[in-house]
């Protein structure tokens, strides 16, 4: 994706990321200062998450859900679904300024795009917060089960990770057997944690880092992880590097530090420069399994909520994570191209040919 300027105009942002549409939402009474963005749906109607950060600037939060909502539309494109890309964010605290009715006042905005966005859970944002806005309109998914959703998607999300992690070990190594490897997991939220319990689970020397320390403890004695300090992740030799947290980690600096052979988490926009970082990956012969095409599964699980699938399907869905990541790497390794611009190859050419279908009646 294009690296648009902070001082750009909002417009020239737009032409340059492609995208269809950018709603700012304000409401004085109750605090909500939030942006939607829609960026294709040609696929079908804008599933995106909504991400409550404490962004420094407005112009921060722009290009943050410029990025997530393209991303959205590479994730849904890649995993087969009939289903486009949109973001939203929302500029405040989540533990000290979100509130019922600010939540709910969101669901007004989101009302107001008669289907073509559909809200998600992301950073800042929980289930309940989705009931909130499914007070005020229905079009949003990752609902409780109590309440006929699908329920907390971070053990679907890990599962698609964890197949991308199987299928680029099977490109390095011949075999997608994970025992006896070691993986760096970065960020052990709830899809982070579950993770960790996959890779132990598959004999993996696992190390944990996060943020939270104490919560690092936690999950090392859990499941008996080593956990080590942000400050040391780079100086660990694994065999993979999996970033589960907030994405720009992958640039220049780290790329020089880094010992592992292969690079798939599940945080969103992990390259900080797509083209830049994704052929200097290429060139020292790191396996990058592009971040949204592993983290698909908590998209796929939403998916599988509004077309009403059941668990079962819902999986089988997310196993052909596996898959996907087989062809992108494929594709990378024939034409000797970085994996993420294989990845947006595909994406792509199944947006174009699908536009092709729509425009014939």
């Amino acid at each position: 994706m294009p690296i648009t300027k902070t001082t750009d105009s909002i417009f020239s942002q737009l032409e340059d990321c492609g995208h269809k549409k950018v709603v700012y939402c304000s409401d004085p009474d109750t605090g909500l200062k939030a942006i939607i963005a829609i960026h294709n749906t040609i696929l079908g109607p804008a599933l995106g998450g909504v991400r409550m950060w404490t962004y420094k600037t407005e112009a921060e939060a722009l290009a943050d859900v410029l990025r997530l909502s393209r991303s959205m539309t590479y994730k849904a494109a890649i995993s087969g679904l009939n289903l486009g890309g949109g973001s939203a964010v929302i500029i405040g605290d989540s533990r000290k300024h979100k509130t019922e009715a600010l939540m709910r006042k969101f669901g007004r905005f989101v009302k107001n795009f008669n289907g073509e966005f559909i809200a998600g859970e992301d950073v800042g944002t929980n289930l309940r917060d989705m009931e909130y806005i499914r007070m005020e309109t229905e079009h949003v998914a990752g609902l409780p089960e109590t309440i006929g959703g699908s329920g907390d998607p971070a053990p679907i999300a890990a599962m698609g990770v964890f197949m991308g992690i199987k299928a680029s070990v099977k490109e390095v190594f011949g075999t997608d057997s994970l025992t006896g490897k070691s993986v760096i997991v970065q960020g052990i939220g709830h899809v982070g944690e579950n993770l960790v319990k996959l890779l132990r689970d598959e004999n993996v020397k696992v190390y944990i880092s996060d943020i939270n320390e104490e919560r690092t403890r936690q999950v090392s004695k859990k499941y008996g992880a080593e956990a080590i300090s942000n400050n040391n992740i780079f100086d660990i030799d694994a065999d993979i590097y999996s970033p589960c947290a907030l994405g720009g980690t992958i640039n220049t600096q780290t790329i020089n530090k880094l010992k592992c052979a292969i690079i798939a988490g599940s945080a969103n926009n992990q390259l900080e420069d797509e083209e830049v970082h994704g052929q200097l990956l290429l060139d020292k012969g790191i396996i990058f399994a592009p971040d949204y095409v592993i983290n698909a599964g908590g998209v796929i699980n939403c998916y599988s909520e509004l077309m009403g699938f059941s668990k079962k399907r819902s999986l089988q869905l997310t196993e052909n994570i596996y898959e996907a990541t087989r062809n992108v790497l494929r594709l990378s390794k024939a034409e000797n191209i970085s994996t993420i611009v294989a990845a947006n190859k595909i994406v792509e050419k199944r947006i174009t040919d699908i536009n092709k279908v729509k425009s014939s009646y």
